[in-house]
């Protein structure tokens, strides 16, 4: 499966990581079973699966108003990336 997944065009560009890179990994580890392993590779992808379980209750539920989940779900997911990127920033720039 790694031969089929696309390149990270920031880290290709400018050599550095963008926020989002590990997603596709993780995807394939969680695919595998590997639910560590997806963790350590993107620890936003557990938030991730929980935002796009509340965005389709949203779109397909309509007896419900999901807006609210889908916001702080949303909101949750970000600061996640971000918290896990800045990690991954400073120990890159420390073990540099």
């Amino acid at each position: 499966m790694e031969e089929h997944m696309l390149p990270c065009m920031n880290k290709q560009l400018f050599g550095v990581e963008c926020p989002g890179c590990g997603t596709q990994r993780a995807i394939a580890f969680l695919l595998e079973g590997e639910f560590w392993e997806a963790f350590k590779m993107f620890p936003a992808i557990y938030t991730l699966a929980l935002f796009f379980v509340f965005l389709a209750l949203h779109l397909f539920d309509k007896k419900r108003n999901y807006y609210k989940l889908v916001i702080a779900s949303a909101i949750l997911n970000g600061a996640v990336i971000l918290i896990a990127y800045l990690i991954k920033i400073y120990f890159n720039s420390v073990t540099n």
